[in-house]
């Protein structure tokens, strides 16, 4: 699991698609946040692929193509496949966690 504690994966079933990180997440692994021995490719569930979420990152959810960003592909660390970390299912973060979430409306609350 990420480093922060209030984070929400999807875990669902993985499916055929290849996860996407930004160039500020390139090299992390999504279940450790390892920067150390890149080894297998992700994949990430059908869900998570289309709509809204395709084209953006699956660590932060950052979008591809602005700014002339690339999305590159999403590595498990040599560390989580001898665990079995890579077989747990999709993982994508849903969420941004909480206190993300409490910011945003401490600010609305702000402005009234």
């Amino acid at each position: 699991m990420p480093q922060q504690f209030d984070l929400v994966q999807c875990m669902k079933q993985q499916g055929t698609h290849v996860g996407k990180v930004c160039s500020r997440c390139d090299g992390k692994c999504p279940m450790c946040e390892s920067l150390v021995h890149p080894y297998k490719l992700v994949y990430i569930c059908d869900d998570c692929s289309y709509g809204s979420f395709a084209n953006k990152c699956i660590l932060c959810g950052a979008s591809g193509g602005k700014d002339g960003e690339q999305l590159t592909d999403a590595y498990y660390c040599y560390e989580c496949c001898m665990q079995g970390k890579d077989r747990n299912g999709c993982p994508k973060i849903l969420n941004m966690g909480s206190t993300r979430t409490d910011m945003y409306f401490q600010k609305r609350r702000e402005k009234t």
